[in-house]
């Protein structure tokens, strides 16, 4: 069932999305994102999972939700994903004995763009071999997070923050959805990259939905039970280690593991460093790695540096939260 809500331009209303059993049975084969598909004539190359897994739409077709300022329809090339005004998420099941947990992907790209290769369907496939429900979020940008302004030297908030929006809501149906997904709606986590790594933080530690709940999956928890943040982006104000104003961390806020390069030469080590901190501050289970060198935007290169080790550090901590057996 489904009903109307007002709240401004966060004026939504939801129809309930259910993923079947039978749907993700149907998914085998390695997870990785499809040749850029060859468009009907006069539209661009579009985004497309591996066959057969399918696209989820976290808002129903027709729906008026706040939309980013785009310059044109949405386009996959180069592996990355431009213009998205219809958000989704693709789920993968675990390609190895599935553990229950499932975690949310955010990838990068500044909220301009989406990385969904190399910070999108890359991450699931490690995820999935470690016996997780991947869930790939397709947010909308750009746009649609904090953004710097170079001509002020300062950080412009947008009116809707529509990839945390989407996140939340992705999120909840997951919960929603558990029993169909095999799931635990106890082990639902995030992980994100960059403008990612800044959704993992807001949705960590928001009071609650920043939409206006309009169905039965909006009664879960948006929060989820353990984040990871990769080079995390717009956390750190500017002037020693202090916090975004906008993050309230509380002892609520799911434990947390962050890692970065000490070299990024696009997010600061200082976003993470600030979020270490308040996170500490607080109470909150967190661990950290920092990285001599890395550059930004690693997320699974250089398995032979010192940075490639990331991944078999995040998987202990998963497992040391009972996330992973």
């Amino acid at each position: 069932m489904a009903f109307h809500k007002k709240r401004g331009p966060q004026e939504m209303t939801l129809h309930r999305i259910v993923v079947t059993a039978g749907f993700l049975l149907t998914v085998a084969g390695a997870v990785a994102a499809s040749p850029e598909a060859t468009p009907t004539p006069g539209e661009p190359p579009r985004w497309q999972p591996e066959t057969p897994t399918k696209q989820l739409s976290l808002w129903p077709e027709g729906l008026t939700i706040a939309q980013p300022p785009v310059d044109g329809p949405e386009t996959f090339k180069d592996g990355a994903i431009t213009n998205v005004t219809r958000p989704t998420m693709t789920i993968y099941p675990p390609r190895a004995k599935g553990n229950g947990s499932a975690v949310v992907v955010a990838p990068g790209g500044g909220f301009m763009v989406l990385a969904i290769k190399g910070e999108g369907t890359d991450i699931c496939d490690w995820l999935t071999s470690k016996g997780v429900t991947c869930v790939l979020l397709k947010y909308r940008v750009p746009t649609s997070g904090p953004q710097w302004d170079g001509a002020c030297r300062c950080r412009h908030e947008p009116a809707v923050h529509m990839a945390t929006q989407d996140a939340q809501r992705a999120i909840a149906l997951v919960r929603h959805q558990a029993g169909s997904l095999g799931i635990d709606p106890n082990k639902v986590g995030i992980i994100g990259f960059s403008a990612g790594g800044h959704i993992v933080a807001d949705v960590s530690n928001a009071k609650g939905p920043i939409y206006a709940p309009v169905d039965e999956a909006d009664r879960e928890s948006v929060r989820p039970n353990f984040a990871i943040a990769a080079y995390p982006g717009h956390l750190w104000e500017g002037k020693g280690l202090v916090l975004n104003p906008t993050l309230h961390v509380t002892t609520n806020t799911p434990p947390t593991f962050i890692v970065q390069a000490e070299d990024d030469p696009v997010d600061n080590i200082r976003h993470s460093l600030s979020y270490y901190v308040a996170l500490k501050q607080a109470g909150v289970p967190v661990e950290m790695h920092l990285y001599a060198q890395g550059g930004h935007a690693f997320g699974l290169k250089h398995p032979d540096w010192p940075i490639g080790a990331w991944p078999n550090l995040a998987e202990k901590w998963m497992r040391s939260l009972g996330m992973l057996r």
